[in-house]
């Protein structure tokens, strides 16, 4: 890790705070250098690079912001960069932190949306951290709601009008993060106040982005939704609003920054979209909706299943389980346990994950139609549940259940879920490969390379990829032949 010419200038802040925290340099170096693992980064700080801090050379890159960090968790009080004497660094690192409060949550995660609705590429291409999931999972857990997320009114000469009738903000009113807000939004200026119709747009927003995720991929509609987030959205974050309606702004926007999560996973921008679901976690909280913050955790753990982090899945869904508790609705309940037996899928535990199939099945059983379940769970239906036992059985290589559930699945599931039915088709292309039924498998599966082919999803394209693997050891038979031949024909 190179560093700025040092200035000659001691950093007395720096001193300070470690002579408070009763560090040693090489203390203080090594906190610094685990810190970084944590989010994938090998820095290799010693004693000496202490000593050039101090004497008041500047460290590149997230270093800063980790340092800062290091000082925060030993002295419980949230410090930056600036705090130490130290220059801010661009927010590569910043997502992974659970902010202490609603004002820096929106700080955060605004600062996630600008840097991601640029040409900053290098953030699409941060690495996913199975340490990074602990902190603000256990923070979520044992944190206290937050009291007060309301803001004031907006001073009275908040707005004038330009003759065409455009809403422009009065000169000289509002702070510099509220100024630059209102830059990004033409037809919002600082500390207006939030409506209910406000809200009502983020939920139709967001049911859009969802539909085109689902039928298209991820890659066709994210940046437009991260740019929305960062024009429509924060400046009604940093606008004035009670505190009922401001619990539903958080939640609203809890869910669209869910969604980019979502969407930046399918593109296979892990680590983003790692920032992305710990910030929604962290809104979700502001919001005071615990059950949507087990949702989060929930999508997190799908992640991690997919990247092949079973235990980290488990410990997820049941910290989620833990937070929402024994009085959420069945269909919450039996989401929680079907991601928890994907999990175990992954890690090979036959019983874990039986067990946590049958919780499941048992409470999705004990849903009645009259039961209110919230908007982000109504997707969780017998197909859905088909969908994880299908998986699950997949990689228990349990082939025969696995086509059972796989079949079940997408004779339930509607055609708008293209997707979802996409992957369900592969994981019945696999177990029928698995029972030796070379031919069926082909043809399932080059039906699959054929609508990813349609899809802006690395998720689906590594879904086929999964599946011709798989097809190796049948490499000179005529059906993996010609499978090849129809799959090469896409391009």
């Amino acid at each position: 890790m190179t560093e700025r010419p040092s200035q000659r200038i001691p950093n007395r802040q720096l001193a300070a705070l470690i002579q408070e925290a009763g560090f040693s340099h090489a203390g203080l170096a090594r906190r610094v250098d685990q810190l970084g693992l944590e989010h994938g980064l090998d820095l290799r700080y010693d004693k000496t690079s202490v000593t050039r801090w101090l004497r008041g050379q500047q460290p590149r890159g997230t270093t800063p912001a980790l340092i800062a960090e290091v000082f925060t968790r030993r002295l419980g009080r949230r410090l930056s960069a600036q705090d130490l004497g130290l220059d801010a660094c661009a927010p590569v690192y910043a997502g992974l932190e659970f902010a202490a409060t609603p004002e820096e949550a929106v700080d955060i995660v605004s600062g996630l949306w600008r840097k991601d609705s640029g040409s900053h590429a290098e953030l699409r291409k941060i690495a996913f951290t199975p340490a990074g999931l602990v902190v603000p999972s256990r923070d979520w857990l044992i944190g206290r709601a937050d009291e007060r997320v309301g803001r004031g009114d907006p001073p009275s000469p908040l707005r004038e009008t330009t003759p065409g009738g455009a809403r422009v903000p009065a000169q000289g009113v509002g702070s510099v993060p509220r100024q630059r807000a209102a830059e990004r939004s033409t037809d919002r200026g600082p500390g207006q106040r939030v409506s209910g119709g406000d809200i009502g747009a983020l939920r139709a927003v967001g049911e859009l982005f969802r539909t085109l995720d689902q039928a298209y991929g991820g890659g066709h509609a994210r940046q437009a939704l991260v740019r929305y987030l960062e024009h429509e959205a924060e400046p009604m974050l940093r606008g004035a609003y009670g505190e009922t309606t401001g619990r539903r702004l958080f939640a609203a926007v809890a869910d669209l920054t869910r969604l980019a999560g979502w969407t930046s996973y399918d593109i296979a921008a892990h680590g983003l979209a790692q920032r992305y679901f710990v910030q929604a976690l962290r809104l979700a909280q502001a919001a005071g909706d615990r059950a949507y913050g087990s949702y989060v955790l929930v999508t997190m753990a799908r992640q991690a299943v997919y990247l092949g982090h079973g235990r980290e899945a488990v410990q997820l869904t049941r910290v989620a389980q833990q937070g929402v508790g024994p009085a959420a609705p069945p269909v919450v309940q039996a989401l929680l346990h079907a991601v928890e037996a994907r999990g175990h899928g992954v890690l090979g535990e036959v019983r874990a994950c039986t067990g946590s199939l049958v919780r499941a099945e048992r409470a999705l059983g004990a849903a009645r139609p009259g039961d209110e379940v919230p908007h982000w769970a109504r997707f969780f239906d017998e197909g859905q549940l088909a969908d994880e036992f299908g998986h699950c059985h997949r990689d228990l290589q349990q082939y025969r259940p696995a086509v059972q559930y796989a079949e079940r699945s997408l004779q339930l599931r509607p055609p708008g879920l293209a997707r979802s039915r996409l992957f369900c088709r592969v994981v019945l292309a696999s177990a029928r490969l698995g029972l030796g039924e070379l031919e069926q498998a082909c043809a399932l599966g080059a039906e699959a390379a054929h609508q990813a082919a349609e899809m802006r999803s690395a998720r689906a394209a590594e879904y086929v990829r999964d599946f011709e693997r798989r097809l190796e050891p049948y490499r000179d038979a005529a059906a993996v032949r010609n499978y090849r031949d129809r799959v090469s024909a896409l391009g």
